[in-house]
């Protein structure tokens, strides 16, 4: 008795766990089998089979059983009936191999020969398969026989297909033999939620026709599903795949998640064909994963998942965005030769990746502009591992583009905080005008006389700002220490400046878009300098520029002006606003300056000679650093530089490269100004242009020493 009363206090401190008590399983026997078969139970709105919780042996050395097995199965399940019998191995364990596909009807893939038994939707179902199959034809002609049956040009041709017409239930089973369903057509949904499969399985060429569910199941030998189809939505979630996995070839109809998956080798999507999203988020790949040559047509979602090793995307198509954000990239990404529609983008925030250790590979001068960050702010450091990994691999034009998407982004910043409210020193009315309640404006001002806001979100820490308000209003806010003017006017001439570089040159990585900046300016003070110089007066004695010249000026501009706007338009993010840009350096001084030059007129001494001159001693094509403008004092220069000719059919070239001449040192001739009886304003446009020639050499130069790799600024100037 003693010995009863110390084991129940053991029981009573000490309980068995759950799994400890569960029901024994029952084995199958023929009767027991004879017996579920004649009374089929309702699963899951299906009739089915309930063969839950037994143990099944299938094994070689129970061949009389496992035959018996097999002809019975198939002989319920495929009777005719508007509604099929499905089959329950819930928790069941399987001993030996699991031939599935023996269980279906099998049946030729074409309209006259499917059976009679199926329903009109079951045989709808069935020549749906040509569709998809039709659709693949545009990546490659399916591998598959049925595909090959179904687009065969000789209609003699066929392929027989097994159909398993009704539910597939096997939550929670384990399997110890191998499972084979290859070549097989699931008109109802197939649920292996929490299944073992200890040996390999075989899925190829399978169609699944509902919903399709291996949450939680764990497959620990390989597992096969190429070529396979999935009508509906695929549901893999936290699914583990111990060894090696293939999906090569695969169709995707509907949405299929992968998310919190485990692949501990590697797993192949090659050539696969993804209709809808797929969705791979905080999936861990220990091994190489391959996504050769496969169609996104949706979103693929890879948020916070972890690739150890190789991830390849070659050749593949993306139609929408790759979403990687938190994602861990430890190795090595190729997207060489991947193609990516206008709105398919790299969205990267939060992006694990040290460019010292991993890799992203990818077709130059196109990978760099895919990658995209909501804010500078929390991806900086990324923005500058991914730049220093293009860097490494000389691909500077991807390193430069995402230099610019930095520094765009460093401009929004820049905007938000020069235009928006600060919290911390806007009035109590200022707030109650911006959407602020006199309530939630006297908090703030309460608080922030203890404490300055640090961030925006700090708001909801108090009691009367709701988070309606808060999404309302944040976007209009800052938190900052308080800003005196002359650090205001720090920050706006800093957004003026990166608004120019980025304008003008893409910050320094587009040397296309300068080249077209500069031919605008070269081309519009061309024809300025040829107005003022050749159209003077009407009376008394008209001195204006001959037809002849007028024509091929006004042409000349034509061309030099259009192939200017084709390199901006072509290379510039917002080559509308470029222009504007252009306008405001170009116009506004300029035509000041003209307007009070035609509107005083002009009487002075050498009207009938140009005010240009060129040197007369020599004529070839030369960089001059040091040029300035105008002709020096020194009478021996005005011998040395001779006035232009205007009767000459060639003279309106002379006035394109004076422009040259001051916007980048470079010109066939010396040409300059006069130094006597010339009029203060026309003196004032030449040194106005040449300003900016030093300001434009100094941006080409920047540009070309970053956009072409081991070559020193020095080289251009020498």
């Amino acid at each position: 008795m003693g010995f009863i009363a110390i084991f129940a206090t053991f029981l009573f401190l000490f309980p068995i766990p759950a799994f400890a008590v569960q029901n024994d399983r029952i084995n199958l026997t023929w009767e027991l089998l004879q017996e579920r078969v004649k009374s089929p139970v309702l699963r899951e709105g299906n009739l089915t089979v309930n063969l839950r919780g037994m143990v099944i042996d299938l094994r070689p050395e129970n061949a009389i059983f496992r035959d018996a097995f097999y002809q019975l199965l198939r002989k319920e399940l495929q009777k005719t009936g508007a509604k099929a019998l499905g089959l329950d191995l819930s928790a069941s364990i399987i001993e030996g191999d699991f031939l599935g596909s023996e269980l279906g009807l099998r049946t030729p893939l074409y309209a006259q020969g499917i059976a009679q038994i199926f329903t009109p939707t079951e045989r709808d179902q069935l020549e749906s398969l040509r569709s998809v199959c039709l659709q693949s034809l545009a990546m490659a002609f399916p591998d598959s026989k049925d595909c090959k049956s179904l687009l065969g040009n000789q209609s003699t041709t066929s392929s027989n297909i097994a159909v398993f017409r009704g539910a597939l239930i096997m939550v929670e089973s384990r399997f110890n033999g191998e499972v084979k369903f290859p070549n097989t057509f699931f008109l109802q949904s197939v649920n292996a939620q929490g299944t073992n499969f200890f040996k390999a399985t075989n899925w190829q060429e399978s169609r699944f026709g509902r919903t399709v569910s291996f949450n939680n199941a764990i497959f620990h030998a390989s597992s096969s599903f190429q070529g396979s189809i999935f009508f509906d939505k695929a549901n893999f979630q936290e699914v583990t795949f111990i060894e090696a996995a293939n999906f090569q070839g695969d169709v995707f109809c509907k949405i299929a998640k992968f998310n919190l998956g485990k692949f501990r080798q590697v797993v192949k999507f090659n050539s696969s064909y993804w209709q809808d999203n797929a969705d791979f988020s905080s999936a861990v790949f220990t091994n190489q994963v391959n996504f050769n040559k496969v169609n996104f047509h949706q979103f693929l979602w890879m948020k916070d998942a972890i690739f150890k090793q190789v991830l390849i995307f070659r050749e593949s198509e993306f139609n929408q965005s790759v979403d990687l954000l938190g994602a861990s990239i430890l190795n090595q990404a190729d997207f060489s030769d991947a193609k990516f529609a206008e709105t398919a983008f790299l969205n990267v925030p939060g992006l694990v990746f040290n460019s010292n250790q991993a890799k992203i590979l990818g077709n130059v001068g196109e990978i760099g502009k895919k990658f995209i960050v909501p804010t500078l702010h929390g991806n900086q450091n990324i923005l500058r591992n991914l730049s220093q990994n293009f860097r490494l691999q000389q691909q500077v034009g991807d390193a430069n583009q995402l230099e610019y998407t930095k520094q765009r982004l460093k401009l929004i910043e820049l905007s938000h905080r020069l235009v928006a409210i600060n919290i911390n020193t806007a009035s109590v009315n200022r707030l109650i005008n911006l959407g602020f309640s006199e309530t939630q404006a006297s908090e703030i001002n309460q608080r922030r006389q203890i404490k300055h806001f640090r961030n925006i979100s700090e708001l909801l820490a108090l009691a009367d700002v709701d988070l309606e308000t808060y999404n309302k209003l944040s976007d209009r806010l800052i938190a900052t220490e308080p800003m005196v003017l002359s650090g205001w006017i720090v920050q706006s001439l800093n957004w003026l400046l990166l608004s120019l570089l980025l304008l003008l040159s893409g910050y320094g990585t587009n040397f296309w878009l300068v080249f077209g900046v500069g031919g605008v300016v070269i081309s519009c003070f061309g024809v300025l300098f040829w107005l003022v110089d050749r159209y003077r007066r009407l009376c008394p004695v008209p001195i204006v520029p001959k037809y002849y010249e007028t024509v091929c000026t006004l042409f000349s501009f034509t061309c030099l002006i259009s192939g200017s706007l084709l390199a901006i338009f072509r290379n510039s993010v917002s080559p509308w606003v470029t222009l504007l840009c252009l306008f405001m350096i170009i116009f506004p001084i300029p035509g000041i300056l003209l307007w009070r030059l035609y509107q005083q007129g002009r009487y002075h001494d050498l009207m009938d000679r140009s005010y240009f001159t060129e040197d007369g001693t020599l004529r070839q094509l030369r960089l001059l650093i040091g040029r300035l403008p105008v002709i020096p004092r020194n009478p021996s220069f005005r011998e040395r530089y001779m006035p232009l000719l205007w009767d000459r059919r060639w003279n309106w070239l002379n006035y394109y490269d004076f422009s040259l001449n001051n916007l980048v040192r470079l010109g066939f001739n010396d040409i300059r100004l006069r130094d006597e009886h010339l009029p203060g304003i026309i003196s004032a446009l030449a040194w106005y242009q040449w300003s900016l020639g030093l300001l434009y050499i100094v941006l080409a130069g920047w540009t070309l020493s970053r956009t072409i790799p081991g070559l020193n600024l020095l080289i251009y100037l020498k």
